[in-house]
C-alpha cells in the first residue's frame, strides 16, 4: 500500500491578488519539492469537485450559495479584508473539499494506507456560515462528516498544528461528541479563539502557546494536554488540519518550531493512528507562507506518511 497525494492544477489558479501571503507559490513550491525522486511512490490523484449537499454537511446552504454568487467574473472580489476570490475560486474551492472526500473515500477502501491533500484555499477558519482567514468551505470538517455520512464511521479525530486556532473546525464539532478536536497554536493571536477554557462537550483540547514558543513547549503541550485524551477517544480515523506556519521563518506568526517538529508530530499521530485505527490518517494542506520553510516542511510531513504506509 502506499500514500496518495490529491491536487489538481486548479489550485494554482485561485488568484488572491499582489502581496498577498496565501499565494499560488505557496502550491508551486510543495509540487517542486514532492516532485523530486524521493517521493517516486506517491500515489497521484486529481483532486474532484465536491457537490452543493457534500458541503451542505457543515455550511448553510445560504452561506454556499452566497459564496458561489460572489465568485467575480474577473478580477478580484472580498468575503473579508483577508479572503479574497477570483474567477477561479469556486472550482478551486469546491476542489479543496473534493480532495479531503478522496482522501477519506481511498483510505476507507484501502486504496491507500494515507493521504496528504496538497489544497487551496484553505479550510480550517470557516465557519458554518461564512468564510474568513483565507477560507471559504471548512475542508478537515466537511471530510469529518462524510466519514461519518457515507463511511460509516462514528469516531474522527480532528488534529490541527497550523500557527492559528482552527476556529471553524471547533465551531462545526462544539457539541458533537463523536468528534475530537485538538489544535495547538500561538495565543492570543488571529483569530481570538483557542484559550484552553475552550472545551465544547468535553471534545475539544487546545494548547495555546505563547508567542516565542519553540519545540520543547510545543512538544509537551502535545504530550501533556492532547495525545492521552486522544489514546483514550480510540478513534477510527484521524484528519490532521496541516499547518506549517509555525516555523520560525514564517512571516506571519512568530513561534520557533522547524522541520523536525513537524517531522515529530507526524510521526507521533501516526502512532497513535496505528494503535487504534490501523493507521488510517488523512491530511489537508492548510497555512504555511515562507516558500522554502513551507516546501521543506511538508517534504518531512510527507516522508512521514510515506513511511508509515510503507
Amino acid at each position: 500500500m502506499t500514500t496518495a497525494l490529491i491536487s489538481h492544477e486548479i489550485f494554482e489558479a485561485h488568484d488572491t491578488g499582489p502581496g498577498h501571503p496565501e499565494r499560488s507559490g505557496r502550491v508551486q513550491a510543495i509540487q517542486k519539492i514532492l516532485s523530486s525522486g524521493n517521493f517516486d511512490g506517491l500515489c497521484r490523484r486529481e483532486a474532484p469537485l465536491a457537490s452543493i449537499e457534500q458541503i451542505s454537511s457543515v455550511h448553510d446552504k445560504t452561506y454556499i450559495e452566497y459564496f458561489l454568487r460572489s465568485v467575480p467574473d474577473d478580477g478580484w472580489s472580498r468575503l473579508d479584508p483577508d479572503t479574497v476570490m477570483s474567477p477561479e475560486t469556486g472550482d478551486a474551492a469546491l476542489r479543496a473539499v473534493g480532495a479531503a472526500i478522496e482522501a477519506i473515500d481511498g483510505v476507507l477502501a484501502g486504496e491507500f494506507d494515507n493521504a496528504f491533500c496538497l489544497v487551496r484555499p484553505p479550510g480550517h477558519h470557516a465557519e458554518i456560515h461564512h468564510g474568513m482567514g483565507f477560507c471559504f468551505f471548512n475542508n478537515v470538517a466537511i471530510a469529518a462528516r462524510h466519514a461519518q455520512l457515507i463511511g460509516g464511521l462514528k469516531r474522527i479525530a480532528v488534529l490541527d498544528f497550523d500557527v492559528h486556532h482552527g476556529n471553524g473546525t471547533q465551531n462545526a464539532f462544539w457539541d458533537n461528541p463523536d468528534v475530537f478536536f485538538a489544535s495547538s497554536h500561538q495565543f492570543p493571536f488571529y483569530p481570538g479563539t483557542g484559550s484552553e477554557e475552550e472545551v465544547g462537550c468535553g471534545n475539544i483540547f487546545n494548547v495555546p502557546l505563547e508567542a516565542g514558543s519553540g519545540s520543547q513547549a510545543f512538544r509537551k503541550g502535545w504530550e501533556s494536554r492532547i495525545f492521552r485524551a486522544l489514546e483514550k477517544f480510540s478513534p477510527e480515523l484521524l484528519i490532521i488540519s496541516a499547518g506549517f506556519d509555525g516555523h520560525a521563518h514564517d512571516p506571519l506568526a512568530s513561534l520557533r518550531l522547524d522541520e523536525e517538529d513537524f517531522a515529530w508530530i507526524t510521526r507521533k499521530l501516526l502512532e497513535v493512528a496505528g494503535g487504534s485505527c490501523d493507521g488510517k490518517v488523512i491530511s489537508c494542506l492548510e497555512g504555511g507562507y515562507d516558500l522554502r520553510a513551507l516546501a521543506e516542511s511538508v517534504g518531512v510531513h510527507v516522508n512521514e506518511l510515506m513511511s508509515c504506509a510503507s
